[in-house]
């Protein structure tokens, strides 16, 4: 499908994606671009099976996501290479206490700080933030207002992590997983159906 076939064709939507492939330092890859309305600024994100998305505002074109991505080759490589030594199963295979200790803190500064900028938005109060050493959860949200997450989320790339840190977000408004609870999460991770695919093999 040509560029400008696809752009008549998402015209009405608020984003679309398409598959690129490409030649990084002699390596093969395949990414995605995802055209977005909203988007301000070209960003780069790696998941944890491996995927390379690069975010693209809308007035801008696919040449724009190839050049940025030559740009930032070693990067995306480095960050490649990370989640295959992650593995798809390894993050919740961990139950190191000391490694929980260690990166206790820094997990609750990061949280913390995605909260206040994801909560300019949403305005919703919360009391506390509690951070654990899960088996099988990657977070969770009390009746009470408290906020709870998994320590791993500093290890995942930081799309994931916004998006387990959102969804606890939400639930303080809806909780629940309705129709509602799902706009909210769109309003600043719209791409989260993917995301929470990808979350699935961990």
């Amino acid at each position: 499908m040509g560029f400008f076939k696809l752009k008549r064709t998402v015209a009405r939507c608020r984003y679309a994606t398409i598959t690129q492939k490409t030649v990084l330092e002699n390596e093969k890859i395949e990414y995605s671009v995802r055209k977005h309305r909203k988007a301000k600024r070209l960003k780069i994100a790696v998941s944890c099976d491996g995927n390379c998305t690069v975010t693209l505002p809308w007035r801008m074109s696919m040449w724009d996501a190839e050049k940025f991505i030559q740009q930032n080759s070693q990067w995306v490589l480095d960050k490649l290479e990370k989640m295959k030594k992650i593995g798809h199963k390894r993050l919740f295979s961990r139950h190191n206490r000391g490694e929980y200790l260690r990166a206790k803190e820094y997990a609750r500064n990061f949280v913390a700080r995605r909260l206040e900028k994801f909560n300019e938005l949403y305005n919703f109060e919360y009391k506390s933030i509690a951070i654990r050493n899960q088996k099988t959860r990657w977070g969770s949200c009390s009746s009470k207002g408290n906020l709870n997450f998994n320590y791993k989320v500093i290890l995942l790339p930081e799309r994931h992590a916004d998006y387990i840190i959102v969804h606890e977000l939400c639930h303080l408004k809806e909780f629940n997983h309705s129709k509602r609870f799902w706009s909210l999460i769109a309003e600043t991770i719209p791409e989260y159906r993917e995301i929470k695919k990808q979350l699935k093999i961990l």
